[in-house]
Order: structure tokens, then C-alpha cells, then sequence
């Protein structure tokens, strides 16, 4: 757990349920982090820690929080965790509950950031995220769930890469792919999350076919499935997202590797 993780010219990967370093333009990125162990949390159980804790990804120039009100997208030691980087990306309903260093985003809205490579700016888009069903009941703010949103990195000579967040609806990545053509490579949640009590039990983040046909709608050439394991309340693992995949003839665009393996973003 100490091992630290090295640097990478641009790659990312998966410590286990949401987490992500990602690694472009010279920055140090971690999106929904959550380095608590396994054990309850709240009506959630938490079934496996990470592979890496907060001292082996070491500093970071930004944290990406789709939403802070589910402790498997951001628990205790995530959230302390973030508040040590100089900056957190966030909605705005969020951004107001976590406090500095967190900046909220409303979807189709962006934050650039210097980049350490020379390379100019890396541009942060917030982009809509549906945390359930379509019909799924709405709030004041018009979410489904909560506030979630996902992000698009992109930057002069970077692939463009989106963090689907967890999103459970096509529809909106339909939307995100026609407003944003391009996009290189996709860290998609896609372990089918299912909370008997809400939405009669359907799924509130893509589940394996779903995430097939994101992939298919995006044209991404990489596709890195995250949030599919690490709780108990996922109903889809990877062997669902590997057969789906192939089943839709793309499993050429899948990256599959142990957790705390690097995944290049560009082919």
C-alpha cells in the first residue's frame, strides 16, 4: 500500500471501485477518491480497500468529485484526502458542502488548468451525469438521485477523456458526445449499482450493455471500466462487461488490468 505510484506521461488507472489516478499534461489527477477499508458504510457496504492509499499516489494538482452525498464515490479518508489538494472539481451543490479547496461546476461549464508540461492549458468540462433511471423521480435542481456530473479533460496535443461519473443514462451520453465530438478515451462506472429501496431496484450507473453502447455512441478507442467492484451493492463485475463488449464487437476498445496497473490513454 506504500509503494508509490510513478509517473506516467499520460495514463491512467484504477485503484479499486471509483478511483482513478490519471496521469496528462504533467498533472496528477484523481477522480472520487476513496481510500476508507472494507466494512459498512452506512446502507452501504464497502467489500474491499484500494490497492494504493493516499501516501502512494503521493501529491496532486486536482481531485475530480462526481458527487460527495454516496460514501462510495467519496468516504471518510477520500475526503480528507481532497481537502489536502489545492484543488477540487465539483457541482455546485457539492462544492458548497465540501468547502475550500472545492470550485463547483454546473454541466456545459469548464476550469483550465496551467499545464506542467508546457503544453499550455488542460481544460476541465463539467458534463451532465442521470445518478438512476430517466423517470426516476427529480428534485428541485432537476437530478435524479443527487447532483452528480462527469468531466472531460482535454488540452493541445492531449487525447480528449471522459469520467462518465455515475451516470446511468444513454441519453445523456448521446448528448455529451454530439456537444463534445472527439473524445479519445472513457473511464465509464459501469458496474450496475442497485439499491433495493431505490427506484424498484434498477440500476443507478451503466450496467454492462449499457456501458457497451456509451462506448459505441462516444467512438472512444479506449474504454477503461471503473466503479464495478469494491461493494457489495454492484450487480455487474467485469466478466458482465467483458461479454457485453464482446457481444457488441468491441472489445478491441476494452482495457482490462489489475487494479494499480497503468493504462495508456492514447493507443
Amino acid at each position: 500500500m506504500s509503494t508509490g505510484l510513478s509517473r506516467q506521461q499520460c495514463g491512467v488507472t484504477v485503484l479499486g471501485g471509483p478511483t482513478a489516478v490519471i496521469d496528462i499534461g504533467g498533472l496528477r489527477i484523481v477522480s472520487d477518491p476513496t481510500f476508507d477499508e472494507a466494512g459498512p458504510q452506512g446502507y452501504l457496504t464497502k467489500t474491499a480497500g484500494p490497492v494504493a492509499d493516499e501516501d502512494a499516489v503521493g501529491p496532486v494538482d486536482l481531485v475530480l468529485v462526481s458527487h460527495e452525498a454516496h460514501p462510495d464515490n467519496l468516504d471518510g479518508r477520500g475526503r480528507a484526502f481532497a481537502k489536502t489538494a489545492p484543488l477540487v472539481l465539483t457541482g455546485p451543490r457539492a462544492a458548497e458542502r465540501l468547502g475550500s479547496p472545492a470550485v463547483g461546476l454546473s454541466p456545459w461549464t469548464g476550469h483550465r488548468l496551467p499545464r506542467p508540461d508546457g503544453g499550455g492549458d488542460l481544460t476541465v468540462l463539467a458534463v451532465p451525469a442521470v445518478h438512476g433511471p430517466e423517470d426516476g423521480e427529480r428534485d428541485a435542481d432537476g437530478n435524479v438521485n443527487c447532483e452528480v456530473i462527469g468531466f472531460v479533460l482535454s488540452g493541445q496535443g492531449l487525447p480528449t477523456v471522459y469520467v462518465s461519473g455515475d451516470n446511468a443514462s444513454i441519453r445523456t451520453v448521446v448528448e455529451i458526445s454530439r456537444r463534445v465530438p472527439g473524445i479519445d478515451a472513457a473511464v465509464l462506472h459501469a458496474g450496475a449499482a442497485r439499491v433495493p429501496a431505490k427506484f424498484d431496484g434498477r440500476p443507478l450507473s451503466l450496467d454492462s450493455r449499457r456501458a457497451a453502447a456509451a462506448a459505441a455512441v462516444l467512438g472512444a478507442e479506449i474504454v477503461v471500466p471503473a466503479h464495478h467492484d469494491g461493494w457489495a451493492h454492484f450487480s455487474e463485475g467485469l466478466p458482465e462487461i467483458e461479454l457485453a463488449f464482446h457481444e457488441a464487437g468491441l472489445s478491441s476498445l476494452l482495457r482490462v488490468a489489475p487494479h494499480g496497473t497503468w493504462v495508456p490513454l492514447t493507443r
